[in-house]
């Protein structure tokens, strides 16, 4: 049996892009066709992290394919942005289903996505996977709290999913035009994508321990957890 907790939470989405975000997801919403539903907007998304993934795996022959993968990457963000948008407009949610089918084709998508970075021209496999798994416990760690303190927080630091595509999108200009330079440091030399990667995972991990290690202290006070 689910708990009543699952579905009922406040969401917390204060990201840097906010201004911009919502009045165009409120617009779209407000202008889409009958014909397109939240289902339907979800799987677009998913869709697109599999162009986006096969993209960056063809950038072994052009790096042109680096444009598809940056067209992928904000189809992803349309559909996967749009779906709760546009139910919360026309008052169809359904919070069980909703949370369900999108975050787990989220997980999904995040592996598929990750496999792509990996196995692309530009980006030391390790390091994609060390950032795939720092992303997976923050969405772990968003679940968590949603149970466990009734809030649905997708952004930290003023960072969240939009922001991480709009990083992804300007490096995949910057390695096309420049060609994925290298940088000498004393751990050895990445390219401009390992960095990119490396400075996301570090945010991840950095956010993932502060934030866990403060709500269980709170919630251990308020338990009486801290009694000897």
């Amino acid at each position: 049996m689910t708990d009543s907790k699952t579905t009922e939470h406040t969401r917390v989405n204060k990201i840097l892009l906010g201004p911009i975000e919502r009045p165009i997801l409120n617009w779209l919403a407000s202008h889409m066709p009958s014909w397109v539903t939240p289902d339907l907007l979800t799987a677009t998304g998913f869709i697109a992290t599999i162009i986006t993934a096969a993209s960056y795996i063809l950038c072994h022959r052009s790096s042109a394919f680096l444009w598809l993968a940056s067209f992928g990457i904000f189809l992803n963000w349309f559909g996967d942005s749009l779906d709760g948008t546009l139910a919360r407009y026309r008052k169809i949610e359904r919070p069980k289903y909703g949370f369900f089918i999108d975050h787990t084709m989220d997980g999904l998508g995040e592996v598929i996505f990750a496999l792509g970075l990996g196995l692309s021209p530009f980006i030391d496999f390790r390091v994609a996977l060390i950032t795939l798994v720092g992303y997976m416990l923050m969405a772990n760690l968003v679940y968590i709290l949603t149970y466990v303190k009734g809030e649905f927080r997708i952004s930290y630091l003023g960072l969240g999913p939009t922001e991480v595509r709009l990083i992804l999108i300007i490096t995949n200009i910057l390695v096309f035009f420049l060609g994925n330079p290298k940088i000498d440091t004393k751990f050895g030399i990445f390219s401009i994508y390992n960095v990119v990667l490396v400075i996301i995972s570090v945010l991840l991990y950095v956010i993932y321990m502060v934030v866990t290690f403060t709500n269980a202290n709170a919630l251990a006070k308020l338990e009486g957890g801290t009694k000897k």
